[in-house]
């Protein structure tokens, strides 16, 4: 089977700088990452197309992400970045869907936003509709206390589709699972969001997880959205602080067992392929 790799990044340090980067427990990642370095391991999986995501708020990486998917066949689609809060963000993703490599939706970092509400704000919901108007998906990268927020802005905009990255990041390494589990129903029960089965190792004891510690909560994502709204994503490089490429997939292969044939088929290729639009 084919694989779709549906979330992961690159980032070149002599082009603009990485903030994140710089906390000493990022220093493994610190150096730059390209295409060429993610064709080995990501072909030895089995993996034949990715989609890019978007990595600082920076429209011009957005354009650069968009020429690299361009001039390679393994991306097939670009997840960038916007300012959503900026009046003119319809022209703005209008600029960027006409750009050939393929945008098919939009991330910001609200994981970092100081304010638990950002996604209820006004000026976000507007930037949201335009990015439903554009035909685009919306990424969620938030932590488990931004939920009830993203549960309100998915049930505000059922026009636009949602993935939700890195199941919202729940504490694995502490073991816990609630408010997360109950949060995470709530959000599945809208049928416009998918959700990612990734970034789950880093959110694990980086040097001492095994997969049983992964599997309550890649559990609670599966019955809850069911295969056909979740889908594998790598999150590499960021996932080389807790695990090889492989190490990686092998994991999503465990958790992922007890499906069927055809379930396994929408979680590795067919959810990634729905939900952004992925032509082929």
């Amino acid at each position: 089977m084919s694989r779709i790799d549906a979330h992961h990044h690159v980032w070149d340090l002599s082009a603009r700088p990485h903030a994140w980067l710089e906390r000493r427990a990022m220093e493994p990642v610190r150096r730059t990452f390209t295409l060429d370095d993610l064709a080995g391991p990501a072909a030895a999986a089995g993996v034949s197309r990715t989609v890019l995501v978007q990595v600082v708020a920076d429209p011009a990486e957005t354009r650069e992400f968009l020429a690299l998917a361009a001039g390679s066949p393994l991306v097939a689609g670009v997840v960038g970045w916007t300012d959503l809060t900026a009046p003119d963000a319809a022209d703005a993703l209008a600029e960027l869907t006409a750009l050939p490599g393929g945008l098919v939706g939009v991330r910001h970092g609200v994981q970092s936003e100081p304010d638990p509400a950002w996604l209820n704000r006004p000026d976000v919901r507007r930037g949201l509709a335009a990015v439903a108007a554009a035909g685009l998906a919306y990424d969620l990268l938030t932590l488990p206390h931004q939920l009830p927020a993203a549960i309100d802005t998915v049930t505000a905009l059922p026009e636009l589709t949602f993935v939700l990255d890195h199941l919202s990041k729940p504490p694995i390494a502490a073991g816990e699972l609630e408010p997360w589990r109950g949060r995470i129903r709530q959000l599945a029960e809208r049928p416009n969001v998918f959700c990612k089965l990734s970034g789950l190792v880093t959110e694990a004891d980086w040097t001492g997880w095994r997969v049983d510690d992964l599997r309550p909560y890649a559990e609670v994502v599966l019955e809850a959205f069911g295969p056909e709204r979740v889908m594998f994503g790598s999150d590499w490089p960021v996932c080389l602080l807790a695990a090889e490429y492989g190490q990686v997939s092998r994991a999503a292969d465990e958790l992922c067992a007890g499906l069927s044939e055809a379930e396994r088929a929408e979680v590795f290729a067919g959810t990634a392929r729905r939900a952004y639009r992925l032509e082929g």
